[in-house]
């Protein structure tokens, strides 16, 4: 039996890789992508998730676009790590047959949660905001999934756009804020993801005589020169597809039940995630997340590995 999810997400190349994940594991049956501002505006990770759709020909998954605002920050976005309108590659340019439904993101994953109820795993790899408005129309939300699983913040770790804050929860911390507070959620911050890069023999390996060998291979070398040595890295952390990963296998990050919290008080804190192990605040835990204590990225590796060659053989 298939497990249906939804991936809410930026497209960007971590989350083109995700994608891939989610739609080549035969566990999985992606009912929709719901797209966010983030990477790049609204617009273009609109426009890349049906480019990937359309290059892995999937053009039959629904797409869905969402918030091309945060609910109260000004627009950030992140071309200059990913490139030139979000993502990098040799992607097609989108047809009809991915036409966007009519639909807005955030109405779109509260029918989706209907629709499976107690059975749908959303798993939002970008800015909260879609997340956040499908809790104003649908306070049962968190009632009605079976899991939400959310990449981003820091909890025990340094953020990557302040010192405290990750890409996704900073972009809008509002929503972060209210996703974390309310939804039961399951964190994968970078405190693991920073782990999820794919090994370099493999990258170089990779064919790039036709467009999915060739965007794969920008996909999975999205970061600098200047950026891996920043993080002491051989290759890029391919974050978003840890999440996917740990919806097929659930012993690939060890995860613990803790309160939550997302800063929105301060320029310092606007969205770090706070995490409270000890139990300081008496607050009871409102979700889980992800330490880094015993991250599999063996398997983590294998489970993107064999995603892409199964896409790659099909071409």
């Amino acid at each position: 039996m298939t497990r249906p999810l939804l991936v809410d997400t930026d497209p960007g190349c971590d989350d083109a890789l995700a994608i891939l994940l989610a739609l080549e594991h035969a566990d999985l049956e992606v009912v929709g992508l719901t797209t966010v501002h983030g990477n790049a505006p609204v617009d273009a990770t609109t426009h890349n998730a049906r480019a990937v759709l359309e290059l892995v020909e999937r053009p039959d998954v629904p797409v869905s676009r969402g918030a091309d605002l945060p609910l109260i920050s000004p627009l950030e976005t992140a071309e200059h790590i990913h490139g030139i309108d979000g993502i990098r590659g040799d992607l097609p340019e989108p047809s009809s047959a991915t036409q966007p439904v009519d639909s807005h993101a955030a109405q779109f994953i509260v029918e989706q949660a209907r629709a499976h109820e107690g059975e749908l795993t959303v798993a939002a790899v970008g800015p909260l905001t879609n997340v956040a408005l499908a809790l104003a129309i649908e306070p049962e939300l968190p009632a009605l999934l079976d899991e939400l699983i959310v990449m981003g913040g820091a909890a025990f770790a340094p953020g990557n756009v302040t010192p405290l804050a990750e890409a996704n929860f900073h972009s809008d911390p509002e929503a972060a804020h209210r996703v974390v507070r309310d939804a039961d959620p399951t964190v994968i911050g970078l405190d693991v993801t920073r782990r999820a890069t794919l090994p370099a023999s493999w990258i170089e390996g990779l064919p790039r005589d036709d467009p999915l060998g060739r965007s794969i291979y920008e996909w999975a070398t999205y970061y600098t020169e200047a950026v891996l040595e920043r993080y002491g890295l051989e290759t890029a952390a391919i974050h978003d597809a840890l999440a996917i990963a740990q919806v097929v296998d659930e012993d690939i990050l060890e995860l613990e039940s803790h309160f939550m919290e997302v800063g929105i008080d301060s320029e310092l804190d606007r969205g770090a995630l706070v995490c409270d192990p000890h139990g300081v605040t008496g607050e009871r835990p409102n979700g889980r997340v992800a330490v880094d204590n015993d991250v599999d990225v063996d398997r983590y590796r294998e489970l993107v590995i064999d995603a892409v060659d199964r896409a790659l053989e099909v071409q």
